[in-house]
């Protein structure tokens, strides 16, 4: 029979750690049920973050990693806000995201549907799409329109 093994707060972090980058507020709030006192784990966690263990800004590349390709900046945004991110930090990184917001945008378009939308019900389908991984109504708009092409790798608005 296994003896059941209690972790320290340190040793919990340390394997939540290994699993994923997680930011300082996601990991107080999995830490929290496992302690009664605050000033410990306020402890552990500066010491975690002290030792470079916890950073904010490899939270910020591994979310910009997994969902940059499938989702928009302003969802990447409430992703980042809601993990605790610093709210410069989470602007800076929607500012370097927006600049390739179309061809995103377009690549998740293409890859659902293909070709564009013959009457209302079908445009509003990709729109709301679209919309629920977080793009803008403005590139929505071009994307649907088809007002992007594809020229030397990236796409730019026609005028």
């Amino acid at each position: 029979m296994a003896i059941p093994v209690t972790l320290s707060l340190k040793g919990r972090a340390l394997r939540y750690l290994a699993a994923r980058e997680l930011s300082r507020a996601e990991i107080e709030r999995k830490l929290a049920p496992h302690t009664d006192d605050p000033g410990e784990l306020a402890r552990v966690l500066d010491e975690l973050q002290a030792k470079g263990f916890i950073s904010e800004q490899r939270v910020v590349e591994s979310v910009l990693h997994r969902r940059a390709a499938r989702q928009g900046a302003s969802r990447i945004r409430q992703e980042l806000l809601a993990k605790g991110i610093d709210p410069a930090l989470t602007q800076q990184a929607v500012a370097d995201l927006q600049a390739s917001e179309n061809a995103r945008a377009q690549a998740v378009w293409l890859k659902k549907f293909g070709e564009a939308a013959t009457d209302a019900p079908g445009r509003a389908r990709q729109a709301r799409f679209l919309a629920s991984r977080g793009f803008r109504m403005d590139v929505i708009v071009r994307v649907i329109r088809g007002d992007l092409e594809l020229e030397g790798g990236g796409f730019e608005p026609d005028d």
